[in-house]
């Protein structure tokens, strides 16, 4: 009977600690992480919110701390925020409850781009993320001055997420 009792407690805490990469509606992830781009490096925060099964929204914002090759930038430059949507593809390749793969594209300060991204969770709250951005229009049509090229070029985020 005991041992019964302690194999169902086993089975029941490791049913808690399965992760669900991405829940659907009402679902919220934060994610914290670093930055990098052509001669700059930074960091960003991520909030997305789960709007259908398959669907979030979301906001972002990145500071570029590090500037490389003699790059001045002031705060504008350096400073970003944008909204963005996400398919969130996850369910629909069942590669595992803990993997989601979302693409989306996104409307920023500087620009109008796209990302792809990927989440792997470890447990029910705590996982990491990579995600590549890249700008398909600048609001700047003019060549764009090394400091303006900030937050307007191809990006690589990774870092840890949280479901909330």
């Amino acid at each position: 009977m005991k041992r019964g009792l302690l194999l169902l407690a086993v089975l029941l805490t490791m049913g808690a600690v399965n992760a669900q990469s991405f829940e659907g509606k009402g679902d919220q992830k934060l994610q914290i992480g670093a930055n990098f781009q052509d001669n700059v490096n930074g960091i960003t925060i991520t909030y997305d919110y789960g709007l259908g099964e398959n669907i979030s929204v979301g906001v972002v914002t990145g500071y570029a701390l590090n500037l490389n090759n003699g790059l001045n930038a002031d705060f504008a430059d350096r400073f970003e925020l944008e909204g963005r949507f996400n398919a969130n593809l996850g369910s629909v390749l069942n590669i595992s409850d803990n993997f989601d793969l979302y693409p989306g594209i996104s409307l920023s300060l500087k620009n109008f781009g796209g990302h792809l991204g990927m989440r792997y969770f470890f447990s029910s709250g705590f996982g990491i993320f990579s995600e590549f951005g890249t700008t398909f229009a600048k609001y700047n049509s003019d060549i764009l001055t090394p400091a303006e090229k900030i937050h307007n070029q191809f990006t690589v985020n990774v870092g840890a997420v949280f479901n909330l």
